[in-house]
């Protein structure tokens, strides 16, 4: 029989916040492993939250007696799928109570999704709603080996957690929230700093960094003619020509500006810039197949006419909080952010998708060629501009 002494200790535990704990599944496993101590025959746990995100629906948490924990992620087109609506978790969002099912019970296989634990040796599973602070309902479970599954003891121990669990839960998802919404809307770095507290205007720090500033070519003719969702549409799949090959070389996207893409690779750290020089220079090939196997391009044009132009510039940056009293924007500006714009404007002009400056150039070896000297919007000098050697 569980110890309410150390029940009791949980439940304290969780109150103060799990402090020992500093992540969601080392919640979980502490106090699994604690209850198991208690007399609890806890055997699988499993929490599932609901998260904003673009792509992600939800996360569960899943420890297992033994085995530890795990983290998994649910897509919005799982928790449509007629195998979710079919679950007991899906049951408990709808209806926003505990189920109780005996594994050997008729009335637990009429729930497929539970036919993997039986085969396992589940004996007893318990499913209950966890209920934030504003009404939000996600789900928690409990699952057990023990012949004869969970006493009404071990119920009542289960049951006094599950207004603690859900205060940490419901702290520890906000704190998700958070980092998911601003490494949607400002990038990874730009949130991480955000977060830090780096978040006072006027805050900037000097940069140094690759600058990549590309747009679209033919997109004011698009937006008169295309349909409205078919614009976005074909937009949202030129960035995503863009921004996975800019992450996967280890940029950082800052800002979507219409049809436009500012983005950096920062140098910090870096003794040589020839290597994050090459990765952006390969960030930009895999951009170049990407929107060329855009078979369904619809801009009116000879074939050979580039679809995007792109500039790429090494710098100095200021990078921070920009904007007004309570409306700021985590970006970087400066001379070589405007150098990048300029060159950018070049690449119709010459009918070239990619173009350099000589500071970018001087680290790509062979891969780039001179293209002449030109004046510039706001330089003083006529600014050496460089090409790809394959796009002659």
């Amino acid at each position: 029989m569980p110890s309410r002494g150390n029940i009791a200790s949980i439940v304290q535990w969780l109150v103060g916040g799990a402090r020992s704990a500093a992540t969601p599944e080392a919640v979980i496993t502490e106090m699994c492993d604690r209850l198991v101590a208690s007399g609890v025959p806890v055997w699988r746990a499993a929490m599932f939250v609901r998260t904003l995100h673009p792509q992600v629906m939800g996360r569960r948490i899943e420890w297992r007696h033994g085995a530890g924990a795990s983290i998994g992620e649910a897509s919005f087109e799982v928790f449509g799928s007629d195998a979710f609506r079919g679950s007991p978790v899906a049951r408990v969002y709808q209806d926003v109570r505990p189920i109780r099912l005996r594994l050997d019970d008729s009335e637990a296989h009429a729930f497929p999704h539970l036919d993997q634990l039986r085969a396992e040796g589940g004996t007893d599973y318990l499913a209950f709603p966890v209920t934030f602070s504003n009404g939000e309902v996600h789900v928690g479970t409990w699952a057990t080996r023990r012949r004869g599954g969970f006493t009404d003891r071990h119920c009542a121990a289960l049951e006094a957690l599950s207004a603690p669990l859900a205060r940490v839960t419901e702290i520890h998802g906000l704190r998700r929230t958070a980092t998911n919404l601003l490494d949607t809307y400002v990038g990874n770095d730009a949130g991480a700093r955000i977060l830090a507290g780096r978040i006072r205007r006027g805050f900037t720090e000097t940069m140094r960094a690759a600058i990549w500033l590309s747009d679209m070519r033919g997109f004011t003719e698009l937006a008169d003619r295309m349909p409205s969702a078919a614009l976005i549409e074909l937009l949202n799949r030129y960035f995503d020509c863009q921004v996975p090959a800019i992450e996967r070389r280890g940029g950082e996207v800052l800002k979507f500006m219409g049809d436009g893409l500012l983005a950096i690779f920062p140098l910090a750290g870096v003794d040589n810039p020839r290597t994050i020089c090459s990765a952006a220079l390969e960030a930009a090939a895999d951009m170049r197949r990407a929107v060329g196997a855009l078979a369904d391009w619809p801009v009116r044009a000879e074939p050979a006419k580039p679809r995007f132009g792109l500039a790429l510039h090494v710098g100095e940056l200021l990078y921070g909080n920009i904007g007004a009293a309570n409306r700021l924007d985590f970006t970087c500006i400066g001379p070589a952010v405007n150098l990048a714009a300029r060159l950018e404007a070049l690449c119709g002009r010459l009918g070239r998708t990619t173009v350099f400056s000589a500071d970018f150039a001087r680290h790509c070896g062979n891969a780039v060629v001179p293209l002449g000297e030109f004046p510039l919007a706001g330089f003083r000098a006529h600014q050496p501009v460089y090409g790809l050697a394959d796009e002659a």
